[in-house]
């Protein structure tokens, strides 16, 4: 179930809310907790559920028997194997008959199953979970009914943020008052990503279907209108996403970790890795590039990791080789800076000004590769981009944009830099700015459903992952 239907939005979600202030003490409201996220899962995807719980027992089983065990390490590559291979089997099966087909010349049916929703998310919050307990034995659940929660709680299991358990069982046992102050910043904060999804991503996106759907009709007008349009949607989709995500954990009294800080201002692929999708890097940074050796074994061992790393990552987000060109094109730029001086020149405000449209030009580059559903889809975007040439097809497109996706890219290309954020600083003190930022949330939250009325449900891009 997502966040803007009118299901949860109506129906779920604000019985839910009004049940768990009135169910006393800490524990009772974990344990209501529990069961609405499962039911918030099961009701999105009831199919997935067998294996979210596998999930959870595979890593609270670990985690009790990680501290008894003299052979922890062996018990850990077990467990690990175990939960990658049955994210393995899901997502990336259809990938590796496809590619022995092609090098074997055979005819392998593809086998027929559901991806379940999250899996990729959940996967990862376990596995850290059992790294953890494994570094710490400290860091183990005293109930599994807490790895359970942690993995399944509904405003984080589709699409993140990948938070902790260290944190999160923390707040489990001693958590912020609920208030109707705090209740109606969550409450503001959700509307914000509500329309971050909704009236830019939401917009923005029948640009980008438009160019990549066009063919060989596209031009270079619209393959970079396209390709613009769809750096717009994707970050106001899943950062909306994110946003609702700590709205709703706001709400219940819970903190949940800030996945985007701006990434578009970055002046280098390694910045911009520090602003984007924060939560899925540090995970990269703790548990693989770390491990790998990071940094300290030279540069040219830097370079590698960071390489392995992100092709990884490419993997991460999807069993296509338009995924693994975008991990290994990401994986490049961040090797070749890991090997330039890039501190030191940047002091120079010249060589940073070329650093953002450098950035921000790759960023753009690569995401035509992850928008893409195949690669010579991509290879055709690219093509159009920088041939040139005026198609009849790409004008007839190009003269039906309507007023409201340019008014959607525009307001994208401002809220993507700090300035609201800077201006909200300088006006935070003030009694009638709090006033009249609740009453631009409430104005927002009417446009919203009037779009969703107007416009039909959209899913959130990052659901497929």
């Amino acid at each position: 179930m997502a966040f803007n239907t009118a299901s949860f939005l109506f129906f779920l979600f604000p019985p839910l809310f009004l049940l768990y202030v009135l169910v006393p003490g800490r524990r009772g409201k974990n344990a209501f907790l529990l069961i609405a996220s499962l039911i918030f899962y099961a009701a999105g995807q009831w199919q997935g559920l067998p294996f979210l719980l596998l999930t959870a027992v595979l890593s609270w089983g670990a985690g009790a028997l990680i501290p008894r065990v003299r052979a922890r390490r062996a018990l850990l590559a077990l467990v690990l194997a175990l939960e990658l291979s049955m994210l393995g089997v899901f997502k990336y099966l259809n990938f590796l008959t496809g590619i022995v087909n092609g090098l074997t010349g055979l005819s392998l049916p593809e086998a027929d199953l559901l991806l379940p929703v999250g899996i990729s998310f959940f996967t990862f919050k376990a596995i850290a979970y059992a790294v953890d307990v494994c570094r710490n034995e400290y860091a183990a659940a005293r109930r599994f009914s807490d790895v359970l929660l942690y993995i399944s709680f509904f405003p984080q299991v589709t699409s993140g943020p990948i938070s902790r358990f260290a944190a999160f069982s923390a707040q489990l046992e001693e958590r912020t008052p609920l208030s109707a102050a705090q209740s109606a910043r969550g409450l503001r904060r959700f509307t914000v990503g509500f329309a971050k999804k909704t009236l830019i991503a939401g917009l923005a996106a029948p640009l980008a279907d438009a160019a990549f759907s066009l063919g060989a009709g596209l031009d270079c007008r619209l393959a970079w209108l396209g390709a613009a349009a769809y750096t717009i949607q994707i970050y106001f989709d899943f950062s909306g996403y994110s946003d609702m995500a700590i709205g709703l954990g706001q709400m219940l009294g819970f903190h949940t970790p800030e996945n985007f800080q701006y990434p578009y201002v970055s002046a280098s692929i390694t910045e911009f890795w520090r602003r984007w999708h924060i939560s899925l890097s540090s995970w990269f940074r703790d548990y693989l590039y770390i491990p790998l050796g990071g940094g300290r074994w030279g540069t040219a061992r830097k370079c590698l990791n960071k390489a392995v790393v992100f092709l990884l990552c490419g993997l991460w987000h999807g069993a296509s080789w338009t995924f693994v060109l975008w991990g290994a094109w990401h994986g490049l730029l961040s090797a070749v800076e890991s090997a330039l001086p890039l501190r030191r020149w940047q002091r120079h405000w010249p060589v940073r000004l070329l650093g953002h449209v450098y950035t921000l030009l790759a960023v753009s580059l690569g995401f035509v590769m992850f928008r893409a559903a195949t690669v010579g889809e991509a290879v055709t975007v690219f093509r159009a981009m920088f041939t040139g040439g005026v198609t009849a097809a790409s004008t007839l497109a190009l003269e039906r944009i309507s007023p409201a996706a340019w008014c959607a890219l525009a307001a994208g290309g401002v809220c993507s830099t700090p300035l609201g954020s800077w201006l909200w600083q300088k006006l935070s003190g003030r009694t009638w700015a709090a006033a009249l930022s609740y009453l631009a949330a409430a104005g927002l939250f009417a446009l919203c459903l009037l779009a969703m009325a107007g416009g039909g449900f959209q899913p959130f891009i990052y659901f497929q992952f």
